[in-house]
């Protein structure tokens, strides 16, 4: 699955992948995934709460070498 961006959000804490996301989001089309990258494990929950609040699509959530990395598919 390919991705249409991706944000780099790693060493930064709460709430700023939050809030990098949101807004690399609000600038996409719909139907586009956004791969995020963050080394803050917050994220985890922070990232799969954002996307179902907001009806987007959280397609992958895994964790490789202490960056977690989550692909979002724009509503």
């Amino acid at each position: 699955m390919n991705s249409d961006q991706v944000l780099d959000c790693k060493g930064l804490s709460c709430p700023m992948p939050i809030v990098r996301t949101k807004k690399a989001m609000d600038q996409m089309e719909s139907g586009k995934i956004l791969e995020v990258h963050t080394t803050d494990a917050g994220s985890k929950n922070d990232i799969t709460s954002w996307a179902q609040s907001t009806g987007n699509e959280l397609l992958e959530s895994k964790e490789e070498s202490g960056t977690y990395i989550f692909k979002i598919k724009k509503k």
